[in-house]
């Protein structure tokens, strides 16, 4: 199935379906995606790596949770593969495709349903709220969120102990503050590992269009060189071939009601938007005192943080508690909204091997 999960999009499989050895399974994905291509011509990846998505879902073994979600961000240009990071954006899409597929049961007289997912990228759960009639998702609905056009049904999501989920700790350096080649920088992990830098300290004025940061090589370079030394530090080993950690530039709001301006690689490319967990460790670094994040921000509410990005805004739920051992996080959580665009039959594209093997047949 394809589905648009909040402001991304991609192919969601029951884990039955797909091959169980891992390096068959990434071939199969890799030729379902039309990857490695700039274009991704021959696969219904979307040339992008918003749209270059895998989500694969299966019913839970665990007494605790309902359904088990497995991430990989396939690479576009790249024949990669990566399980290194959740992605909260096809999370949205998760409850509905298992209603869908059959995987969990609906009363059909329920308005709504409350599942519990664990994220296997990193082990933690979240609980997915999601609109039903007759037993099934409901997608059409009054939601609007930056970056999708229109309006559909409000999916609620609620994150359980996310922070430090791929990194160990929500601040793996122990500091809320670290400079790397000149530049202070938050490193975080509240769900997603971002290097979180005032735009300025980067010589660049936080609400540049992505392609105008695409398009400074210098400000590109100066990004990995930063986004390597902090993989070191962030626990994340060699990042040199992985998509974390995401690198964010914070600048003081232009809207007003919001708490700042973000500007975000992923990592090498800028998005159009903001990651959903990408924008929970963000909001999460605006709350702590003396980080960059902090410096710009204008933080009306002490639990709920409205980001601006290129194409709108987000507001993420997140409420941060100091204690003996450092900041604790104590909630968060976001709507999002999701939508069915596609429930059929792919076609990999065919290997040599496959050619040999309809010749001998």
């Amino acid at each position: 199935m394809v589905m648009r999960g909040g402001s991304s999009k991609g192919a969601y499989f029951v884990e039955a379906d797909l091959p169980a050895d891992t390096d068959v399974r990434d071939d199969l994905l890799r030729r379902v995606m039309g990857t490695p291509d700039p274009r991704q011509i021959d696969g219904i990846g979307g040339a992008h790596p918003l749209t270059s998505k895998v989500a694969i879902v299966a019913a839970s073994e665990r007494d605790d949770v309902d359904i088990d979600y497995l991430f990989l961000q396939l690479g576009v240009d790249q024949p990669t593969v990566s399980d290194r990071q959740n992605c909260g954006n096809l999370l949205a899409g998760v409850a509905p495709f298992a209603i869908e597929r059959g995987l969990v049961m609906v009363d059909a007289t329920a308005e709504a349903a409350e599942l519990r997912i664990l994220m296997r990228n990193t082990g933690a759960i979240a609980t997915a709220t999601v609109p039903v009639t007759g037993g099934r998702p409901v997608y059409a609905g009054d939601t609007a969120i930056s970056g999708v056009p229109g309006t559909a049904a409000a999916i609620r999501l609620d994150f359980e102990d996310v922070a430090g989920g791929s990194c160990g700790a929500l601040l793996p350096t122990g500091n809320t503050v670290d400079v790397i080649d000149g530049v202070r920088c938050t490193l975080i992990d509240n769900g997603m590992p971002v290097v979180v830098m005032r735009a300025d300290e980067l010589d660049i004025a936080g609400d540049e269009t992505p392609a105008e940061l695409e398009a400074n090589d210098t400000l590109r370079r100066r990004l990995e060189s930063i986004r390597l030394a902090a993989g070191e530090l962030m626990q994340l080993g060699d990042v040199t071939d992985t998509t974390v950690p995401k690198l964010t530039m914070v600048s003081p709001p232009k809207e007003l009601g919001a708490a700042l301006t973000t500007r975000t690689f992923i990592p090498h490319r800028c998005h159009d938007a903001i990651g959903v967990l990408g924008a929970v460790s963000v909001a999460t670094a605006a709350l702590l005192p003396a980080t960059p994040a902090a410096e710009v921000a204008l933080v009306s509410s002490e639990d709920s943080v409205v980001l601006e990005h290129p194409t709108g805004t987000f507001e993420a739920a997140v409420t941060v508690l100091p204690s003996a051992t450092g900041p604790v996080v104590e909630r968060a959580g976001i709507i999002r909204t999701a939508r069915k665009l596609m429930d059929g039959t792919v076609f990999p594209r065919t290997t040599p091997t496959d050619h040999e093997q309809a010749e001998e047949q």
